[in-house]
């Protein structure tokens, strides 16, 4: 296969030995559960571009391939396969499960390589990483290690999100808020003067209030701050307390607290020293004894507010009720806030390092609009929960002895032995290895000479969705870890890929694509375009087949017609001939090709691949296809010396062209230019270079031209002409820069010469020529003549509604303003049609 001719030659290798310039790319590694989705083929598609790019502009180009181990989502995979054995993980014990998931990295994870080739990735990969690597777990080690000893990493009960099917913490990121409808309930504790009414979404957590709040200026409960009250259900006073937490404005301006079920509640029972009481297990089964015990957590609601409703403490029920319910992002599960005893890494002062390295032009976020994002993040970061309940991932370096030791153990330290000590039995975060990537990839904590050469990284490709999980993890880790430097110079933020109708891609609806399908439909090529094209910066990209179709027209279009030149002699032997030597189309194809490789130099600065792809559309398929490959026709069939030059401008042009073309659509590209020069290969050309080469006589007279050209076209259409149907026709074009051009115009527009029978039935003033055409005997005039006549009456019929309308003044002083301006539209249009079909009727043959 072409790819891999391109990765045995060593084109994708980069040498941290060499001389070239450096230039690094970071793009999210693929977790190893699964195959490359549609958004995975758009971030590498953009980040091939630009690596393919570079190399072709003489850069030493690094694309680092890997695969991130994916801790939860991984083995929840695993795990459903023990599940179809009647097996679960604990039957096969720790050490065994990780083997079996090991085992099943080793069978899946070549998949996501395998179709990262197929996309045309152009990754170096003899430096192929995984997060769980021995290098990169030396990384991990040493980054906990480190701060752990700053007194960065510590660890507290506190509350956290927790999933009760994955069995594990979960960080703020990895829930997804959902707003679903629930219930209102709102609840009387106490009675008489000393009652108070609270309002709940979570009637079960009530089992494990330790107080009620309100604010320390409402006069309403003043009386009830300091005492205690009875809480329903159970035989407990609990304490009212005030806090300035509490809105008084809200629901009836007091609410229940249960510190160790709710992270505002935990908050308040901290400020007033309140106890916190576990009411559920880790599956959100209740565990407190009564009538209750056992029960799911949502059948505890039900159940509670049964029994509360029994003894009429309930005020007021609302349902539904819509409120944002927190999800875990990976299996969906209603996360449940529980006190638990975990890992934290103390973020303050490296989100204030992130935040700032953005803020003094350090690191440049692209779009720009979108740094207001980062910013509400790394200013507003909570403490990260890093530690998980799991038996995949990197286990936590930290070992626990007999007499409370506890003791954190570095990459080239032995851990402590003996009777009665263990190691902690949680792994980290996945996104915790995750944030090291850019520099954990490179050797570090080695200093290795690729770190020396290729860190900091270019540029950091990946979708705004992630900016909380991963950018500013990698921002905080990579300024710690590297002493202040900055692990990239540029975030180029994408938007996600959505369906056609703009909404998100789901299994479930139908809606979500297999790249590999439309590649195997339509090529590699199309789907890579399809995807550039819509790559507008931090915005979403809506995509559909039918686009993709559009593309593989497009690489068919640049396939056909560069075989076409070839066959007719294109080629880029010898010198361009100097300009003087040249006809205006030529000079006119080389002015417009320098123009437009500087436009594409200056949007691939700006990562504005949508607009660098619809740039080389339009220059490839309507100036040199459409346009100077018709032009040409005309010289080359002359012969001579100006047919000699025009094959060589035409090999110029698909030259570069092709160059130009290759990042976003490398297979088709590749075979048509080693074709065309004889060249080892597109992918080690260099990157085209703009000569300043400039005619603006040339492009003017071409657009006369194309303008002459395009208006008999439409004029054909009009009069229902087939496209070869030829016309006699006089040109008056003497004295005319267009004089030279006659041959072509009349080629392309299939325009004979006048003979003693010509009679002018149509006069054409176009682009100060006249252009006169005998249609007599080409169409039927009467039946052409009853057809426009009819289209006239139409139009002057909704000429005439429209003008009516718009002369009420009743009608415009009630109308919305948004349909008035309609109805001038349509007036408009009407007034349109009727000077063209006039004109039309005017130029039909007489009699």
């Amino acid at each position: 296969m072409l790819y891999e001719r391109w990765v045995e030659r060593g084109y994708f290798t980069a040498d941290a030995k060499s001389e070239k310039p450096a230039y690094t790319i970071v793009i999210p590694p693929p977790n190893v559960t699964g195959a490359l989705h549609l958004g995975h083929a758009f971030q590498h598609t953009l980040m091939d571009a630009l690596t393919r790019r570079k190399r072709m502009l003489g850069f030493e180009a690094l694309w680092l391939p890997g695969m991130d181990h994916a801790g939860i989502a991984t083995q929840n995979k695993v795990e459903q396969q023990l599940a179809e054995s009647g097996l679960s993980r604990h039957d096969l014990g720790r050490e065994a499960f990780v083997e079996k998931v090991w085992e099943w990295k080793e069978n899946y994870g070549g998949r996501i390589l395998g179709q990262m080739r197929r996309l045309g990735d152009g990754v170096d990969w003899s430096r192929e990483r995984f997060t769980m690597d021995e290098g990169l777990s030396q990384a991990v080690q040493t980054i906990f290690k480190k701060l752990f000893d700053d007194g960065l990493i510590y660890r507290a009960e506190r509350i956290i999100n927790w999933c009760p099917r994955c069995l594990t913490a979960l960080s703020d990121v990895e829930v997804d808020h959902k707003d679903l409808p629930g219930e209102l309930v709102s609840i009387r504790y106490g009675d008489g003067e000393d009652s108070i009414v609270v309002a709940t979404t979570r009637a079960e957590t009530l089992l494990g209030d330790t107080a009620v709040a309100v604010h320390p200026g409402d006069e309403r409960y003043a009386h009830l701050v300091g005492r205690t009250i009875k809480l329903p259900l159970t035989d407990r006073e609990i304490p009212v307390v005030a806090d300035e937490h509490v809105d008084p404005e809200f629901g009836t301006g007091a609410v229940k607290v249960t510190p160790a079920h709710d992270p505002n509640d935990f908050a308040i029972g901290q400020r007033h020293n309140l106890p916190n009481l576990t009411v559920m297990d880790e599956r959100g089964v209740i565990t407190v004894h009564g009538p209750f015990l056992g029960l799911d957590r949502l059948e505890a609601r039900s159940a509670v507010v049964g029994a509360l409703r029994e003894q009429g403490r309930i005020v007021a029920e609302k349902r539904p009720y819509d409120h944002a319910v927190g999800h875990c992002s990976r299996c969906h599960t209603v996360v449940e806030p529980r006190l638990s005893l975990q890992w934290w890494v103390k973020v303050e002062p490296l989100a204030k390092a992130a935040g700032d390295a953005v803020r003094d032009g350090r690191v440049e976020i692209h779009p720009k609009e979108l740094e207001r994002r980062y910013f509400d993040w790394v200013d507003n970061m909570y403490d990260w929960c890093i530690s998980r309940q799991l038996w995949w991932g990197h286990r936590i370096p930290v070992w626990y002895g007999p007499d409370g030791e506890v003791v954190c153990v570095g990459p080239n330290e032995e851990p402590p032995t003996g009777e009665g000590w263990e190691q902690d039995p949680d792994v980290l975060d996945t996104w915790f290895s995750s944030g090291l990537w850019p520099f954990s990839t490179l050797g570090w904590p080695e200093k290795t000479p690729e770190l020396e050469k290729f860190y900091p990284t270019d540029v950091l490709v990946t979708g705004h969705d992630i900016i909380f999980f991963w950018v500013a993890r990698m921002m905080m880790f990579g300024l710690y870890a590297m002493d202040g430097e900055i692990p990239f110079k540029t975030v180029a933020l994408t938007g996600l890929v959505r369906d056609e109708f703009g909404k998100k891609m789901s299994k479930s609806s139908g809606t979500a694509v297999d790249p590999l399908d439309w590649m195997d439909a339509y090529g590699t090529d199309a789907v890579r375009f399809t995807l550039a094209r819509g790559a507008n910066p931090g915005a979403d990209v809506p995509i559909g087949e039918d686009w993709v179709k559009g593309s593989r027209n497009f690489c068919n279009k640049i396939w056909n017609a560069t075989r076409f030149a070839l066959m007719n002699g294109a080629t880029v032997q010898g010198p361009l001939p100097a300009p003087e030597e040249l006809t205006a189309a030529d000079r006119w194809i080389l002015s417009r090709l320098n123009a437009t490789v500087a436009e594409v130099d200056a949007l691939y600065e700006d990562y504005e691949f949508a607009k660098v792809s619809d740039t080389l559309f339009h220059f490839a398929w309507d100036e040199v296809f459409d346009w100077y490959l018709e032009l040409s026709k005309t010289t080359l069939g002359k012969g001579g010396a100006q047919a000699d030059h025009a094959r060589r401008v035409l090999g110029e042009v698909l030259d570069v062209t092709l160059r130009l073309l290759h990042p976003i659509v490398p297979f088709v590209t590749d075979a048509l230019w080693t074709a065309l020069t004889g060249a080892e290969s597109v992918v080690i050309a260099e990157w085209p270079k703009d000569s300043g080469y400039r005619d603006a006589d040339a492009e003017s007279e071409i657009a006369q031209l194309q303008q002459l050209i395009a208006e008999i076209r439409r004029f054909r259409d009009a009069q229902g002409l087939r496209d070869t149907q030829k016309v006699p026709a006089q040109l008056e074009l003497a004295g005319h820069r267009l004089e030279v051009h006659e041959a072509a115009i009349r080629s392309l527009l299939r325009l004979t010469l006048p003979d003693e029978g010509f009679h002018a039935t149509a006069s054409l003033p176009i682009a100060g020529t006249t252009v006169s055409l005998d249609l007599s005997g080409t169409i039927d005039v009467a039946a052409e003549r009853k057809r426009l006549q009819k289209d006239l009456a139409a139009a002057e019929k909704e000429k005439a509604q429209t003008t009516g309308k718009l002369g009420n003044e009743a009608f415009l002083a009630k109308a919305p303003d948004e349909v008035v301006a309609k109805i001038r539209v349509r007036l408009e249009a009407a007034e349109a049609d009727i000077a063209r079909i006039t004109a039309q009727l005017a130029a039909l043959p007489q009699g």
